[in-house]
């Protein structure tokens, strides 16, 4: 009868595991997206004044718009890439880290990794984007 009860232990807790853990790596990935898609959005900040004023266009300084990325993912403890497209119009980020288990140590898992994904693209005009 112990050797049952143990077994069955193990197994809930195991079961109670996924659920919470589970649980809480998609919270750490929600967390992921929107770290990334607030870093994108503070890079694509970061535009080109003398292009934009003239009327040129509306584009990104790649250097200043990757470094104020940068920043802010310094900035909430974040770690992630910053890439600028080649029109200088998209900025995306992607964000990696790790969900530290509750449960799942007892059955050898103690982290599963997490990515976030996050892209900001540039647009203005008075009546319509464009």
């Amino acid at each position: 009868m112990t050797v049952f009860v143990a077994v069955c232990v193990v197994a809930l807790i195991g079961i109670i595991g996924v659920a919470v853990d589970g649980g809480g790596k998609m919270r750490a990935t929600e967390r992921a997206d929107h770290v990334a898609g607030e870093a994108a959005r503070a890079g694509g900040q970061a535009i080109d004044p003398a292009a934009a004023i003239s009327g040129d266009s509306i584009v990104v300084k790649p250097q200043d718009a990757v470094a104020a990325a940068q920043a802010y993912l310094h900035s909430v403890g974040a770690t992630g890439t910053v890439s600028v497209s080649a029109d200088g119009k998209t900025l995306t980020v992607r964000t990696t880290s790790a969900y530290a288990t509750k449960f799942l140590p007892v059955v050898g898992i103690g982290s599963m990794p997490v990515t976030g994904h996050g892209s900001a693209t540039l647009l203005h005009g008075v009546t319509a984007p464009e």
